[in-house]
């Protein structure tokens, strides 16, 4: 498994750039190594905010099911519960994040862009909460940020429809909040946190802190629920059809069971 997470430095802003190719898949090693960057940052006095990009052709295709043998074996869900514990390090970050989002932002890679503060999308961009169609239960907080973010009778709609939304969408429902033409994402995202760094870097840290009261201890909560259910649904003959289905490209054949 090749992982790469590098930080690049533009005045008082630095980009987090992750790789593992092909699809970025989210795994505990990869949100590991951008939960470490992030803690850099945080104690860097230069640096204001930041910028979450990726490599590919994908942000994240979420966490792979299918093929990982370290969530796809007996231990699986205790992998997909460290993946948790790295997800949680990011929320508790103290600095904003913009997330440059392109390509699929799927699963855990949407509940990924959704740790960001802020996030921008390409045009090929395409943000699914898709676990009900693997037979299988939201995760990485989604079920707390999701609503947040885009209110809860469309998070509904994506938690239970699994429907891929497109930028244009996303824009409507304030899931992105900027749309940047083909090629141009990471510049924009990096223009969005340059016009943040551009203000008192202790007051970004107060208001961040007061906008974001209480959050990181309400996903640690959705998080436990989430993994809960998880742990239900994984079991299921529906589960295995839906993660087979997927990876087959057909319709699932669900029984209720």
């Amino acid at each position: 498994m090749t992982i790469s997470v590098t930080t690049t430095f533009t005045g008082h802003v630095a980009e987090i750039r992750f790789a593992r190719p092909p699809y970025n898949y989210a795994s505990p090693q990869l949100l590991g190594k951008i939960a470490d960057a992030l803690d850099v940052l945080d104690a860097d006095p230069e640096i204001r905010c930041s910028v979450l990009s990726a490599e590919g052709k994908s942000f994240c295709a979420g966490a792979d099911l299918a093929g990982d043998e370290s969530i796809t074996g007996t231990g699986g869900m205790a992998s997909i519960g460290q993946l948790y514990v790295q997800a949680e390090r990011i929320f508790r970050r103290k600095k904003p994040m913009v997330a440059a989002v392109h390509g699929a932002a799927i699963g855990a890679g949407l509940g990924l862009a959704l740790a960001a503060d802020f996030r921008v999308a390409g045009p090929g961009a395409r943000f699914s909460s898709n676990f009900t169609r693997l037979g299988f239960h939201p995760g990485f907080g989604i079920t707390h940020t999701l609503p947040r973010v885009v209110g809860v009778q469309r998070a509904g709609w994506m938690m239970l429809s699994s429907e891929r939304v497109k930028p244009d969408a996303a824009l409507e429902w304030g899931l992105v909040d900027r749309v940047a033409p083909e090629g141009q994402v990471s510049d924009a995202a990096l223009a969005v946190a340059q016009e943040i760094a551009a203000n008192a870097p202790l007051a970004l840290v107060s208001v961040r802190a007061t906008w974001t009261d209480g959050l990181a201890d309400a996903v640690v909560v959705a998080l436990r629920h989430e993994h809960e259910q998880q742990t239900l649904l994984k079991g299921t003959a529906d589960y295995t059809e839906g993660v087979a289905s997927v990876f087959e490209r057909r319709e699932a054949r669900f029984i209720g069971r």
